[in-house]
């Protein structure tokens, strides 16, 4: 009889603790569904932009390349955004043109126009984790960031450069990603992405992105003026510098499409 007891008490504390850890994984997943619910919901609603920036790229050495580019985003209300960049300088890129339309519930459309040999390339999903023209970019962090295409999990809350931040893993629904999971580091004043860490497939650290320079726009959307995607497991790094950036300027659907990849200029 005693025995029987000891193996029921026995059960029900596995169970109690089981349904402990279920309860505290929900809560979890629930508060980091919050948390990057907000930070879309604080930049939704500034339309369309055009911005210049320069890429810098270095090399495991430190020797750096440049690149003037301008991209055109649009917001897009029932799916993901799009955006168009085209490459001024140098001389080997100039003309250079990446298109994304990312999307909610299927896999993102993105295409790429390279003059020297004059055609337009598909980039097909599995291929999205692959380097964009050479930097430390992958073409799937050029696409928006949209909330169906991944699941959360708050972790911790600890400060980074002065900034109290919420930590919240993200993971990649879509097969394809390069990505196992990313950590994202959250401002709790703003909501804004502070940092990102990228863990490849066999879930080690690859690569980490920090935002600096953060400025309010229309009183309302925030911009980093500097972004830096440093590689850890090979060395090389890119920096994201916005030059000037400019909201409302009438763009359409029109100014997104394929051919506007070879009008270009």
């Amino acid at each position: 009889m005693r025995h029987s007891l000891q193996k029921l008490l026995l059960s029900l504390c596995i169970g109690l603790l089981i349904t402990t850890a279920w309860a505290d994984e929900q809560a979890a997943a629930e508060e980091g569904l919050r948390i990057s619910t907000e930070r879309k919901v604080r930049d939704t609603g500034w339309g369309d932009t055009e911005a210049s920036m320069t890429m810098v790229l270095r090399d495991a050495r430190g020797r750096e390349s440049r690149r003037e580019m301008r991209t055109l985003t649009l917001e897009m209300p029932d799916d993901g955004d799009k955006a168009l960049t085209i490459f001024d300088e140098p001389r080997d890129v100039r003309g250079s043109a990446f298109l994304t339309h990312t999307k909610t519930m299927v896999p993102d459309e993105q295409w790429l126009f390279l003059p020297a040999v004059n055609r337009v390339r598909r980039i097909v999903s599995r291929n999205k984790s692959g380097p964009f023209m050479g930097s430390e970019f992958a073409y799937e962090d050029l696409s928006s960031f949209e909330l169906e295409k991944f699941s959360f999990r708050y972790l911790r809350s600890e400060m980074m450069d002065g900034e109290e931040c919420y930590v919240v893993e993200q993971i990649p629904l879509d097969e394809f990603s390069g990505y196992s999971r990313m950590l994202v580091w959250i401002d709790k004043s703003h909501y804004r992405v502070q940092q990102i860490e990228y863990f490849d497939r066999r879930d080690s650290l690859l690569k980490t992105l920090t935002m600096h320079d953060y400025q309010l726009y229309k009183d309302k959307f925030w911009r980093p003026h500097r972004m830096e995607m440093v590689n850890v497991q090979n060395q090389k790094s890119t920096s994201l510098l916005l030059n000037e950036i400019l909201f409302d300027r009438g763009l359409t659907d029109a100014d997104f499409d394929q051919n506007a990849l070879q009008r270009a200029r």
